[in-house]
């Protein structure tokens, strides 16, 4: 991204940014802190994501809990504990961004698919948000 590793590091840790590009949330930037993203809910799903900040290294490195889902969903919105974790490298012209979210095991299959195709929009919308905010 053409942007500083603080304007990157902003939007993925400012709950008001962070619902522009993501979900809404009530996001605490803190070792340690617990949060929630809000989605619609989707058949047995309530819509919750409940987080865990379990890295948090500013500007650089920020990794956290992804828990949610339905016991009793058996595609998308089957229970779900992951992992997210984001890590900026500052390089000549801006940020290289990576981002793993990682966990997903054979009964994930459908949310994995989801995901893997929703990522890549949700990162422009990241970059938009660095952008102008």
């Amino acid at each position: 991204m053409h942007h500083p590793p603080q304007k990157i590091w902003r939007a993925l840790t400012q709950s008001s940014l962070i619902a522009e590009w993501l979900m809404e949330n009530d996001f605490e930037p803190r070792l340690g802190a617990s949060f929630r993203f809000r989605a619609r809910p989707m058949g047995n799903w309530n819509g919750v994501v409940d987080c865990e900040i379990t890295v948090f290294e500013p500007p650089r490195r920020l990794v956290y809990t992804w828990k949610g889902g339905s016991a009793r969903s058996l595609g998308y919105g089957s229970t779900l504990d992951s992992v997210v974790e984001w890590t900026l490298t500052e390089v000549p012209g801006g940020t290289r961004v990576r981002m793993e979210h990682s966990g997903f095991g054979p009964r994930n299959a459908s949310a994995y698919e989801t995901m893997s195709g929703g990522w890549p929009r949700v990162l422009e919308r990241l970059e938009q948000v660095a952008a102008t905010r």
